[in-house]
């Protein structure tokens, strides 16, 4: 007769082995338990984590996804290899919605073009950028993790922008200026709008269900 495993056990699991973030959508389909069975069984696994001494892990939730990471107060200690890296294809975006947040999706679409949905995306999987919604467009902003990856000494998004501007500031560079230094390509970037272009909101329409 097999041993009855929980369902926090088992959640712990497959979030170990994926080695990446995951939605409550994505973990009910992996169990078949129901969203209010995994919602619950997170909340615990979360707290269980925390209570365990000495600990290297974590179990975070960014965006209504769970990952778990290495604490922070343990980066320092990390061969330079084993720690996790942004793909520097993202950076230009991530500078971007730094130095602007809250941003909205169109806005950084105009800047970047529609490669922007594909960096917002991977950005949030990694579970450096928070992305709400805000009518028809999404409201970018950073993350805690975003802000220990950088080095930044303030978690609030606030803080971090204005860090970030600070920073930026420093080198006599745009926020446009900033993120093609960062990209491993030859770029143009277009320079921050308050609004968002016609095109860029009908895009937004398009892509309004992802």
């Amino acid at each position: 007769m097999s041993e009855k495993v929980q369902i926090s056990t088992i959640l712990e699991a497959i979030l170990f082995s994926a080695g990446r973030s995951m939605s409550v959508d994505e973990l009910m389909t992996q169990t078949g338990k129901t969203r209010s069975e995994i919602s619950g069984a997170l909340e615990n696994l979360k707290t269980t984590i925390r209570r365990r001494k000495d600990s290297a892990l974590q179990l975070t939730e960014v965006s209504g996804r769970w990952i778990f990471e290495v604490r922070p107060t343990l980066s320092d200690h990390l061969p330079e290899n084993l720690r996790p890296e942004v793909p520097q294809r993202l950076l230009p975006a991530a500078a971007l919605i730094a130095y602007h947040q809250p941003m909205r999706q169109a806005q950084l679409v105009d800047m970047l073009g529609q490669r922007a949905y594909d960096h917002v995306r991977e950005l949030a999987s990694l579970g450096f950028i928070d992305r709400r919604r805000d009518g028809l467009s999404r409201r970018l902003t950073t993350t805690r993790r975003f802000a220990e990856y950088f080095g930044c000494p303030e978690v609030e998004y606030r803080a971090v922008r204005q860090w970030f501007r600070a920073e930026a500031s420093k080198a006599g560079l745009t926020s446009a200026e900033l993120a093609a230094t960062l990209s491993d390509e030859q770029m143009t970037i277009e320079e921050f709008s308050e609004q968002p272009s016609e095109q860029a909101l009908a895009l937004e329409a398009v892509h309004s269900e992802e």
